[in-house]
């Protein structure tokens, strides 16, 4: 999932906004059309996605090792009720059970990430190479072309190998530019005749600012104003390395594509009419989604970034700029190398101008910004805290791809919404509204003409949310962590995005409204089914704690109570969601 800074450190505040209506992309208006109904091209390509550090498990298993991730997550008070990945969704020994998900959910591609410390357990590729890391990605790629789903592998999803960290720094080290192109040349030469579409990295606005800006991600740095923009400037040039060494090694044997995929909210001008509103609001997604794809479409960083830190930094004093620059040689280097474009989208902000002092203690990535996030209170958010549900700017962000890059080919990578509840849902209405919503901005889009290619929902499974732990639950199916087995559950959105690939978008009201109604009533028996087990869990957990006279009360609760609330909750919500479908009837 998209891992986000913390709600103080992004400065969000709430406001009612009511603006005026528009049809077409410009900065000075924004259009709220209705529900189109309609298809998307042939060919158009349908996914759901996962990480290896979210997912696999196994975090000590077959000579895997440690990632920073491992060690962070070890830390005691760095997790949400010090969780970790250790075993997470153990889809590292269930292939043949999730490829089976995604085969029922009739996807055309899959995408996932290889663990760097599990190919080359101390990320230097000269050390050693684990053949048994190699074997595991050999069978999951197997698997899914077997299932005719393509692999869509994003070869960095935050997961560095802890050596690296310790012995150069991680990301703010210029060495790991090198270090992460062997990394990718093994992934080449062992899977590039299988994979045919690859992403260097994932969300790098992620990796730079929440883990080494804010802390709150591993490694848990905490160099503001200087360390995000250094791992930043070493991630881009690990990119442009890697896509070149596929252009000029291995593309004209295995024809496959490089890309990257870049995560941004969108900004609005809270006042359309104000052009210090509009600039505020094209700077906030020039620091976010241009940070990265600016140099690598054109060259460079945004104007704007160097005008800001430069200025910035010249008034604290310092001599030069805290914004990384390129030479004119890396430049040409980095322009155009990108193949296709990966998109990750969950949210939208309101933006407005707001100057902050230059003072060396206090800058930061944030403040170099002068902006101020606010949020519309009437905007759902079922889940995570930053997430709000605002689909109309989907389809503004990617018309804006459109007109700063040259309209490329994209993959939307990411989207999807969470829920943080206590006790179990699979009947994840909001889930599906967000789909249904989020899916036809997209679709307007295109009809636009922004190139999109394909659709990746956020995410397959349930699974550990970086300092979230398990709090907060993204997945089309629901994992049960406190079974060992990590069973899955399919939610009603399964049904619902299974009806959207089935018939290629939105085919008319009537039937995209039955679509929902028929979703809910299979999530009942689902419901019910899962109730069941969860008392069988319950029973035995009962059964442990009678002969450990050792357990504390606060056990019993999270073991025991907890449960119990929760599995008759499924069964009231069940017995009355039954009752009311038939008197529907």
């Amino acid at each position: 999932m998209l891992p986000r800074c913390a709600f103080s450190v992004c400065h969000v505040f709430v406001l009612v906004l009511c603006l005026s209506s528009a049809e077409d992309f410009d900065w000075t208006k924004n259009g709220h059309s209705s529900f189109y109904y309609g298809t998307f091209p042939a060919g158009f390509s349908w996914g759901a996605g996962s990480s290896a550090y979210q997912t696999e498990g196994a975090w000590d298993k077959d000579g895997k090792g440690l990632s920073i991730w491992d060690v962070f997550s070890h830390k005691k008070g760095k997790i949400q009720q010090n969780d970790t990945g250790d075993s997470s969704c153990e889809g590292y020994h269930k292939i043949k059970d999730d490829v089976s998900l995604i085969k029922d959910l009739k996807l055309n591609h899959y995408r996932f990430s290889i663990s760097w410390p599990r190919l080359i357990p101390t990320g230097i590729k000269s050390d050693h190479i684990n053949e048994k890391g190699i074997q595991y990605y050999d069978e999951l790629i197997d698997h899914l072309l077997e299932s005719k789903i393509t692999p869509i592998v994003t070869l960095y999803h935050s997961d560095l190998p802890q050596v690296l960290q310790e012995k150069y720094g991680g990301w703010q080290n210029v060495s790991m530019v090198n270090h992460f192109n062997e990394f990718a040349n093994l992934c080449f030469e062992r899977f590039g005749k299988r994979v045919k579409y690859w992403m260097t990295f994932n969300n790098p606005w992620s990796v730079a600012v929440e883990g080494y800006e804010t802390g709150e991600h591993a490694p848990g740095l905490r160099l503001r104003g200087t360390g995000a923009y250094r791992a930043a400037h070493h991630i881009i040039k690990a990119h442009a390395k890697v896509w070149h060494t596929y252009d000029t090694q291995w593309r004209g044997k295995q024809k496959g594509l490089v890309g990257i995929s870049l995560s941004a909210d969108w900004g609005e001008p809270v006042d359309i009419s104000n052009q210090k509103d509009i600039e505020a609001a094209e700077r906030y997604v020039q620091f976010y989604l241009g940070w990265f794809a600016t140099p690598i479409f054109h060259g460079d960083y945004p104007q704007v970034m160097k005008d800001f830190i430069g200025r910035k930094s010249n008034q604290q004093g310092l001599g030069t700029s805290r914004l990384p620059t390129f030479s004119s040689q890396e430049k040409s280097y980095i322009k155009g190398t990108c193949d296709f474009l990966g998109i990750g989208h969950f949210t939208t902000r309101y933006i407005t101008q707001k100057n902050n002092p230059s003072v060396r203690s206090s800058s930061t990535y944030f403040t170099d910004r002068d902006l101020a996030e606010l949020v519309d209170p009437r905007w759902p958010d079922p889940g995570s805290e930053w997430l709000y549900s605002v689909p109309w700017g989907f389809r503004r962000l990617l018309n804006f791809v459109k007109s700063q890059y040259g309209n490329p080919m994209i993959y939307v990578t990411e989207n999807g919404v969470s829920e943080k509840m206590l006790c179990t849902e699979l009947c994840d209405d909001w889930r599906i509204q967000y789909f249904k919503d989020y899916i036809n901005e997209m679709l307007k889009a295109i009809k636009d003409g922004v190139n999109v290619k394909g659709y990746t929902a956020w995410s397959l499974l349930d699974k550990f949310e970086w300092d979230e732990g398990y709090s907060e639950r993204f997945g089309l199916y629901y994992v049960d962590f406190r079974n060992k087995n990590k069973p899955r559950y399919p939610k009603a959105s399964v049904q619902f995005y299974k009806r959207v690939i089935s018939s290629n978008g939105f085919p008319n009201q009537r039937e995209v409204e039955n679509w929902r109604r028929k979703a809910v009533e299979m999530c009942s028996s689902s419901n019910q089914l899962l109730a069941a087990e969860e008392q069988r869990t319950t029973a035995a957990n009962i059964l442990r704690l009678i002969h450990d006279p050792l357990t504390s009360h606060m056990e019993m609760v999270t073991e025991i109570v907890v449960p119990t609330v929760c599995t008759l909750s499924i069964l009231l919500s069940a017995v009355f969601l039954m009752f009311l479908l038939r008197r529907r009837n």
